[in-house]
């Protein structure tokens, strides 16, 4: 990650603290802008463009902020992204957001591995257990592997809480190995 997109994150998130705005509305704001501008190759040529208007890409920012919902502190910023030819590097700047606006909420991330899907139930107290286990609040990204053949996986940062099937096969295995058995 650049020092630039850790700098507009910084500002973005005092923006959003001033105005008490609600940080996961605005993450999921820019990632909606982000993913709008990604998917409309018109929208990136026309944006990008150094030939069009300035005036010209503010209105049609306001278009797609109004069709978004976008709070006009939301609006602003990306328009000052776009001020400092920016914009190509929004993904990282809303990366770098995400994780200031974590830390500033006390909120880990939590990645949960599991076999297969999940019920509701299951991640609802797979979370509760990452957030014991975070010591607060975590966002939590779920994936599936096969190979654990049961059970889950949380990883919390650098730590591996590792309930699955497979491991403790792998244990039992060892154990055996170690008794001569």
């Amino acid at each position: 990650m650049s020092v630039f997109a850790l700098r507009y994150a910084r500002a973005l998130d005092e923006i959003v603290t001033a105005h008490k705005l609600n940080r996961n509305a605005v993450s999921a704001q820019l990632s909606d802008f982000a993913a709008t501008l990604t998917e409309s190759h018109d929208l990136h040529e026309f944006l990008m463009n150094p030939a069009i208007e300035h005036e010209k890409k503010i209105k049609v920012l306001d278009a797609i902020a109004g069709r978004l919902g976008m709070d006009p502190a939301v609006r602003n910023f990306i328009a000052v992204l776009m001020d400092h030819q920016r914009l190509l590097e929004i993904e990282e700047v809303i990366a770098e957001y995400v994780a200031v606006a974590d830390a500033g909420a006390g909120t880990s991330e939590a990645e949960i591995t599991s076999a297969r899907g999940l019920r509701e139930e299951d991640k609802q107290l797979l979370t509760a257990e990452a957030a014991k286990l975070a010591g607060g609040n975590v966002r939590v990204l779920w994936k599936e592997d096969a190979s654990l053949l049961g059970g889950a996986v949380i990883r919390i940062g650098s730590t591996i809480y590792d309930g699955s099937v497979r491991a403790q096969f792998g244990q039992l295995e060892r154990h055996l190995a170690g008794t001569g058995a």
